[in-house]
């Protein structure tokens, strides 16, 4: 049994944001992360990160306080206002922090950070790295970690990569620890910690269309929820406007904010035809923009019934080389187009985990000694939807927060034994699961029925969705949860042996998924990125408030607790 003053659990920008955040302050961390932290998901993030720096001569007169009525006007009004708040005051700071330590942002004439117009903004305050800002992000906060880890001084900083997390344990209403799989052996382990954070991004491969990694399959979310903690908001799933057509692959928001126009088969900036995206056309929010793409094709003005069109062109080929070089290689590389010439077939796709484990400002839990952050977590500051550019600026804020409380938690603690039986107990538990997993000889294969799973989310819970198709989603994901049971493992290997971890997701993956259209179906209104053909209207009377979703082997229980309220005025959502 191994153990550390905290274990920070996924090791993308929040997660390792977090352990520095436990170091800084001389207590010992950990970090376990699936895949090596420098292939989190959080590398493939492109446009930008908002700030208001007001470096942009359109936004010279930016402040936390707009880019906060932006962030909750942009939520429908259901994120918690004194998160936002929080987030937003804490955002310039967090930036230049990032500058200081490296990070090679893109520079205006004057040599300032440069930013650029993202969708539901009121003023440039996108500061980007070209178009590839997470990998930049990313290598930098990793950079800090091994200097750290080099730190003599300091308490050890230890990254384990490569292990696949199977249980957090808790002991009546603390933390004690997790159980993780090492893929590189097989072997499993008990990891005793007095804190234990969870930042392990989101669920975006329940869908089948998804621009996330193959990694975010929802099992970050699904182990804390069997451990008792309620899974917050997660009917709300954002898709995103422009992703490759045929490939999903995240075509930037940065695109259409240094100008690219959406085109339908009529040659036409359709955007001008809808109300609520009249007045910003491409920058407008991304479910207001979504959908509107997807009534395009429904209404029969896309291409082949499945894409439109995204055009650079008249953007030049300095801007587009300099500003947009990623998505240009992406369009060579998968399409066989260069955007210099060409525009670019795209479709929405799901993008982003609005929803989460469910926290408070202070990135606290109902369990003592656990908490999260990132795209895992709810603390809420997405509401129904996020604003572009607010992702990568959460991760940085309440990670930092998640470990600086986390620090304070730990400090003086010492009391490690009174965990260590029933992290034993739980290790058993796992010790017997995986052999039998492993002999297991059922007629069902995982990765079926992940692809069914994944189809079903698509087709009836996705951008539009109903009563009707969401009962019959519900009843479906059962059906998969009855022939998991029945599931073969075709290699009994233990060493890398990627069929038994797909097994293992695959259960928190569907399990997460009952959760995702149980609270649609519950919410009998349209708000965000969840519209219900059968009740468009938001409804604030009724609806205004977070569900709260709970585990129980019959299937998820459903409460509800209120939208934290603030400064800023309820009003309609008008673009």
């Amino acid at each position: 049994m191994r153990c550390h003053d905290v274990i920070v659990v996924g090791g993308g920008l929040a997660g390792l944001r977090a352990a520095i955040a436990v170091n800084e302050r001389n207590v010992s961390v950990a970090v376990l992360s699936k895949v090596h932290p420098l292939r989190s998901h959080s590398v493939a993030a492109q446009g930008g990160v908002n700030a208001p720096l007001g470096n942009h001569p359109r936004g010279s007169y930016d402040n936390w306080e707009k880019h906060a009525y932006d962030t909750i006007k942009g939520s429908d009004f259901l994120a918690d206002q004194d998160s936002v708040i929080r987030m937003t005051r804490e955002a310039a700071a967090r930036i230049v922090e990032m500058e200081h330590w490296g990070c090679p942002f893109s520079r205006t004439p004057e040599g300032k950070i440069a930013q650029r117009p993202f969708g539901g903004a009121g003023f440039p305050r996108t500061c980007y790295v070209a178009d590839t800002t997470g990998h930049a992000m990313l290598h930098t906060v990793y950079e800090q970690t091994v200097r750290f880890q080099q730190a003599a001084e300091r308490k050890e900083m230890v990254v384990y990569p490569e292990w696949l997390i199977t249980n957090l344990v808790v002991e009546g209403e603390e933390c004690r620890g997790v159980v993780a799989m090492e893929m590189d052996t097989g072997r499993l382990e008990a990891f005793m910690a007095e804190a234990v954070i969870f930042a392990t991004g989101g669920a975006g491969r329940l869908y089948g269309n998804s621009t996330n990694a193959l990694i975010n399959t929802g099992m970050g979310l699904a182990v804390p929820y069997w451990a008792g903690i309620p899974l917050k908001d997660m009917e709300f799933i954002q898709f995103h406007p422009t992703t490759l057509y045929g490939k999903n692959i995240l075509i930037t928001e940065g695109a259409r904010g240094e100008g690219a126009f959406l085109l339908n088969n009529k040659g036409e900036r359709f955007l001008a035809n809808y109300p609520d995206s009249r007045k910003s056309m491409e920058v407008a929010p991304r479910d207001i923009v979504s959908r509107n793409i997807a009534k395009e094709l429904l209404e029969g003005r896309g291409f082949e019934g499945a894409y439109l069109l995204l055009d650079l062109r008249h953007l030049g080929r300095e801007k587009i080389t300099t500003r947009l070089p990623g998505i240009r290689d992406i369009c060579l590389e998968f399409a066989g187009i260069d955007p210099i010439d060409e525009p670019i077939p795209v479709q929405p796709g799901q993008h982003y985990t609005m929803g989460g484990i469910d926290c408070n400002t202070e990135c606290e839990t109902r369990v003592k000694g656990f908490y999260a952050a990132g795209e895992a977590a709810c603390v809420s500051v997405h509401g129904a939807n996020r604003l572009g550019g607010n992702s990568l600026l959460d991760t940085l804020v309440f990670g930092h927060i998640a470990g600086a409380r986390a620090a304070e938690y730990v400090q003086g603690k010492t009391k490690r034994e009174q965990g260590k039986k029933v992290l034993e107990e739980t290790l058993a538990k796992v010790e017997k699961k995986i052999p039998k997993l492993l002999a297991s000889t059922g007629t069902e294969l995982p990765s079926k029925i992940r692809n069914e799973m994944q189809g079903l989310m698509l087709k009836k819970a996705g951008i539009f969705r109903d009563a009707q198709s969401l009962k019959e989603a519900l009843s479906e994901l059962r059906s998969l949860k009855e022939r998991y049971k029945d599931i073969r493992i075709n290699y009994n290997g233990r060493i890398w042996n990627q069929a038994l971890a797909l097994a293992l997701e695959l259960e928190g993956s569907l399990d997460v998924a009952e959760a995702v259209v149980t609270g649609a179906l519950a919410r009998e209104e349209s708000r965000g990125s969840h519209f219900r053909t059968d009740s468009p209207k938001r409804d604030d009377q009724n609806w205004l408030r977070h569900t709260l979703c709970f585990f129980t082997p019959e299937g998820p229980r459903l409460e509800y607790s209120a939208v934290r309220p603030g400064p800023f005025k309820i009003e309609e959502r008008r673009y």
